[in-house]
């Protein structure tokens, strides 16, 4: 059965593995970049062209100590993942991407909800904090409805650095948003 044919399926959760880097790295790339990203709404298609993580980015966060990329699956296939990591009284969340054909079905509550059950039952973060293109409206009021704020602290868009991405526009930065545990 075709996994988008069944959406009560349960959600399965584990830390990556080295032998999952290369279907990580198109999963990322297919939720945000290119043509195919357009398939689901966490496009960034009309912001930034070019990649969006490689084999080495996502090497780093599953090899980093203090940090776990998470692989969601449903029924053996990879639907989804997101990162987290341990920064003392805080979690950071990162490298969250659905599946685009998938997106708009609930996944993304229901991974976000265990990212924050584990972060703070894992490791007692009384605080997850993420960094958000600030030109993503649509993408922020999504996780305001789930209650995160924005803080409006900003940190600049590395804009040369092509590992992130090429801007498609000038006005690019990072915004923090933070939620109580």
């Amino acid at each position: 059965m075709d996994t988008a044919d069944a959406p009560t399926a349960a959600l399965t959760f584990r830390p990556a593995e080295e032998a999952d880097v290369p279907a990580l790295v198109e999963l990322v790339e297919s939720a945000y970049r290119g043509e195919g990203s357009r398939a689901g709404w966490t496009t960034e298609a009309d912001y930034l062209d070019g990649q969006r993580t490689d084999e080495g980015g996502v090497r780093e966060v599953i090899t980093t100590p203090g940090s776990v990329l998470l692989v969601v699956e449903r029924d053996g296939e990879l639907v989804a993942c997101c990162q987290l990591e341990h920064r003392g009284d805080h979690a950071y969340f990162g490298m969250f991407a659905v599946r685009p054909t998938l997106q708009g079905a609930g996944l993304g509550r229901e991974i976000l909800a265990e990212a924050e059950r584990r972060a703070r039952e894992q490791w007692g973060a009384t605080q997850m904090r993420m960094t958000v293109v600030n030109v993503r409206d649509e993408l922020i009021a999504y996780y305001e409805r789930r209650g995160y704020r924005r803080t409006g602290e900003l940190s600049p868009f590395p804009y040369g650095d092509e590992r992130f991405g090429i801007p498609l526009r000038d006005d690019l930065a990072f915004e923090l948003l933070v939620k109580p545990l």
